[in-house]
């Protein structure tokens, strides 16, 4: 099981910013660390915890997307591309580089048939 982590670093009005990690194959199959800036939408925040992550069909996208599951009276919260927070109710956004690192590390957990899980914490205070 890969595991992502995203880790929340601070809060501003609505905006929540954090950073994704998570370990892939580079282009010379050697195990990388990948990171990249988060942005959620303080108002819809999925509660810190971990929680299995999927590709499925995204109708709203038309296009496979990472969805996270088993969040309790949720579903359809994804990891997508976005730069505000009226573009997420709940969902994870990533910039360009992010989200095209994050379909790079699913296509090689489909490829491997291997499963993903991300852990979310808050900032401590």
């Amino acid at each position: 099981m890969r595991t992502i982590k995203l880790i929340r670093t601070r809060k501003a009005g609505i905006a929540v910013y954090g950073e994704l990690s998570f370990d892939m194959y580079n282009r010379n199959y050697e195990l990388e660390r990948f990171t990249c800036p988060t942005l959620e939408n303080a108002d819809f925040i999925i509660p810190a915890g971990t929680y299995p992550v999927k590709l499925t069909w995204s109708p709203k996208f038309k296009k496979f997307l990472p969805e996270i599951q088993d969040i309790p009276d949720r579903t359809g919260i994804r990891i997508h591309r976005g730069s505000h927070t009226n573009h997420s109710k709940g969902c994870i956004l990533l910039d360009l580089v992010g989200m095209s690192n994050i379909t790079c590390l699913f296509n090689q957990l489909k490829f491997q048939d291997e499963d993903a899980e991300i852990t979310i914490t808050d900032p401590q205070d």
